[in-house]
């Protein structure tokens, strides 16, 4: 597939583009239908929401608030009313208004004005929802409204509709995250072109993705957070799959390599792992729907539809862009030495072999530190607390939170999550008696029954988001309403996101066993091991709470908000961990597969654990270290997005993203399988026979057929010494075929001397090790008569076997 793709590779690029522009245009054309749709069945709010809805059907439209407060005199004061009460009538007057109840409108509207008579407010309830209200529209009410302040009058305002008005223009966090992923591919790769491929990758693949996302919300419900959370995981999946297959193929350019030989082996080899990888998280995000909770079936789709498009751009666009950019993917510096000096020798050298020598030196040490690192980071997740974010915890410059707050100031810190008590038989006015007497109750007002149902508005002394407004939801339902003999069931936004984090938190344990036994299964056939799916598992539960402990103390606890400029703490949100963890464990996995595939690749070739994980951590350990900035700078540019639920999933995605590929996968991992020995690769022979065979990596190469020999068979053999040239005895010396198979294997005598047998002339791979001095790996080229090849090993010096 990747040869056809190079080879026709502007019919691919066309297919691509016109695809884009033909999804682009029929999702302008449709539109969006987002619908936020919380369905909690069995729950106490949910039977409230249901009665209301039979007794009250026409309340379907946004309510938002127009909220003004005087410095001097009071809001009934004529000079205040001269300016608001045209403005409130200008605004019932506009397109997409259906009405406005203000104070200055009878005895209901008195109750409006706060009892200092300093703050009052008006609402507007439009004719649609506020995902559906034009934001001109809004923007309108907005405008009017504020027009009417003056010295002494501060006018602010809340409510849905109002809130998507002061979001950041859309697309500006992705537009950020694309500039900071584009200067770390720079740096790391240096030429403009190669940077370009990865980005490119993922702007088609989100691209796709978002209109096609746009597309089915006409025929399914998926929320509004969708898109953002689809583009925020496909920025980052993109980016980081393109890299991986982008820095695999200048690798074979560099080697010497035919630049289309180098394309389809690196989508062969790197191309594999990113399908395998992209199914992981497919798979971890599939893992949601065990939760059944219908708000999140919406995000599911996205997210995953984005992942397999991306998946989809970098195995089949990829390699189509790689063949019009040829050998220009190097930069001119690589180029020109390529031309002088000739294929360079395949050797992991710098920080990165330093690094794992290290490791392998002191994996005690090293574990050890980064267990203390992570036990510290996820201390705070002892303090979780679910709930829902609202316009309290906007940032204080918005006017949103002002209006929250001049609410919370004149009415009560309850006044912005009223419950409602929803009664449909037996005495109202007992109950009523019982709620006015609870603890925690500030005000309660029955409002007119209707077909059976009475509401009753209940007010709490605290803030929507308080331990003590649950407790008062708890003692409503277990005991104010057993003891007034009634049927009556608490309802309103309050109530439901109590009940939202009530289920969640019930379904969790299910859900994380779900993509955990998932995630140990694809490893388990990928890898033919129980031990490295086992501390995968392990590794992925350690960066959840150390990743949930940098979102307690940054969120709930409010280290760094002010800095952020991500408003006040306040409880996490209920449908995060679901999705944090459904996208994390994806992630994770990615960085394993690659990790991993690159050591079982070294242990199936020499059979020696400490060279595999040693050469595995050495290669990859850059390209998951770049891969893990690039998301990380991805994420972090989801705070610009004016939507709090996506700034807490983008700061926390980028806290575990972080912690896990800089402290998990570079150091604990790696540590722990220099301790586990070759216990990592164990698996029980019954086992073995019934497992099926999945290729994460490519097939090997066939050995010559003795029917057909390519030329008489030869050997080669030489001397193994060390850098003052002294012999190095008992070093292991492998002759391997180009792709990797293990053709012969010595061990070198006390003088250093060393034969390997060789079936035929041609090009074979020599690798030799020794404990004592380090390995080295030299592709070789044996004629027709013996090679005489000498080999010095420098004991500092970690090279590849590919």
């Amino acid at each position: 597939m990747a040869r056809w793709c190079y080879r026709h590779r502007l019919v691919v690029l066309l297919l691509w583009v016109g695809a884009l522009f033909g999804v682009g245009f029929s999702a302008s054309t449709a539109g969006t239908d987002y619908a936020n749709v919380f369905s909690l069945p069995d729950t106490d709010s949910k039977t409230a929401y249901d009665l209301m809805q039979k007794a009250f059907p026409n309340t379907s439209g946004d309510t938002d608030t127009v909220v003004w407060k005087v410095t001097d005199g009071s809001v009934r004061d004529q000079a205040v009313r001269s300016r608001v009460q045209p403005a409130l009538d200008s605004i019932a007057k506009l397109k997409g208004v259906g009405a406005v109840a203000g104070p200055y409108e009878g005895a209901r509207g008195a109750a409006q004005i706060s009892q200092d008579g300093k703050i009052a407010y008006a609402q507007i309830t439009f004719v649609q929802r506020a995902n559906e209200i034009p934001k001109d529209v809004v923007q309108k009410v907005v405008d009017t409204a504020q027009d009417a302040e003056r010295g002494g009058l501060q006018v602010e305002l809340g409510g849905q509709a109002i809130q998507r008005v002061q979001e950041p223009p859309q697309g500006l966090s992705e537009m950020v995250g694309i500039i900071a992923a584009a200067v770390v591919l720079f740096l790391a790769f240096g030429s403009f072109f190669a940077m370009t491929l990865p980005i490119a990758i993922a702007v088609f693949g989100v691209g796709m993705g978002l209109f096609s996302t746009q597309l089915l919300s006409h025929t399914t419900n998926i929320p509004d957070i969708a898109p953002l959370l689809a583009s925020l995981i496909g920025l980052g999946v993109g980016i980081d799959y393109a890299l991986f297959i982008v820095t695999r193929h200048r690798r074979g350019i560099l080697r010497g390599m035919d630049p289309e030989e180098s394309a389809v082996t690196a989508l062969n080899t790197s191309g594999r792992a990113v399908l395998f990888a992209g199914g992981t998280v497919c798979i971890a995000l599939a893992g949601m729907l065990v939760t059944r909770l219908r708000f999140l079936d919406g995000v599911v789709i996205g997210t995953s539809l984005t992942v397999v498009l991306s998946v989809l751009a970098a195995t089949t666009l990829l390699p189509a862009l790689l063949g019009f950019l040829g050998p220009r993917v190097l930069s001119r510096r690589q180029r020109r030495r390529l031309a002088v000096e000739g294929p360079e020798p395949e050797k992991a050298s710098g920080l990165a072999a330093r690094w794992s020598v290290n490791v392998e030196k002191r994996p005690r040490r090293v574990a050890a530190l980064a267990v203390v690192v992570m036990a510290v980071l996820a201390v705070p997740v002892l303090s979780l607390r679910l709930g829902a974010t609202d316009q309290g915890n906007d940032d204080a410059s918005t006017t949103t939170r002002k209006a929250y707050d001049l609410l919370a100031e004149g009415f009560g810190p309850g006044f912005n999550g009223p419950l409602q008590v929803v009664s449909a038989g037996g005495d109202t006015a007992k109950l009523v008696q019982g709620i006015e007497a609870t603890s925690g109750v500030a005000r309660v007002a029955a409002l007119p029954p209707a077909q059976g149902v009475t509401v009753i508005q209940v007010v709490p002394t605290t803030s929507p988001q308080s331990k003590e407004t649950d407790d008062l939801i708890d003692t409503l339902r277990d005991q104010v309403i057993p003891k007034a003999g009634t049927e009556a069931h608490v309802g309103g936004v309050t109530a439901v996101s109590k009940d939202f984090a009530s289920v969640t938190g019930d379904r969790l344990p299910l859900f994380i066993a779900t993509i955990i036994g998932l995630g140990f299964l694809l490893l388990l056939v990928a890898f033919r091991s129980l031990v490295v799916p086992l501390t995968a598992a392990l590794m992925n539960l350690i960066a959840a709470a150390a990743s949930f402990g940098v979102l307690v103390a940054v969120f709930q606890w409010g280290w760094g908000l002010d800095l952020l400029g991500l408003g006040k703490e306040g409880p996490i949100n209920a449908f995060l961990p679901v999705i944090m963890l459904s996208l994390l464990f994806g992630l994770s996995m990615d960085y394993q597969v690659f990790l991993v595939s690159r050591m079982h690749e070294e242990w199936v070739h020499t059979r020696d654990n400490a060279r595999a994980v040693r050469v595995g951590l050495a290669e990859t350990s850059r390209v998951i270290n770049s891969a893990a900035l690039i998301m990380v700078c991805v994420f972090l540019a989801f705070v610009l997005s004016g939507d709090s639920g996506a700034a807490m999933a983008g700061v926390g995605l980028a806290a575990a993203v972080a912690l896990d590929a800089f402290i998990l996968r570079t150091a604990l991992v790696p540590a722990a399988m220099h301790l586990l020995g070759d216990s990592n690769w164990w698996l029980p022979a019954w086992l073995e026979k019934r497992l099926p065979h999945l290729a994460v990596e490519p097939s090997e190469e066939a050995a010559p057929e003795p029917a057909e020999p390519i030329g008489p068979a030869t050997a080669i053999h030489g001397f193994v010494r060390a850098a003052d040239g002294d012999p190095v005895e008992d070093a292991s010396v492998t002759l391997m075929s180009k792709g990797g198979r293990q053709l012969d294997r010595v061990t070198s005598l006390a003088d250093g001397s060393y034969i390997v047998s060789v079936p035929a002339p041609g090009s074979y791979l020599l690798a030799v090790t020794s404990a004592s001095y380090g390995s080295r790996a030299r592709h070789v080229v044996v004629a027709e008569g013996p090679l005489v090849y000498d080999v010095e090993l420098t004991g500092d010096e970690v090279d590849a076997v590919n």
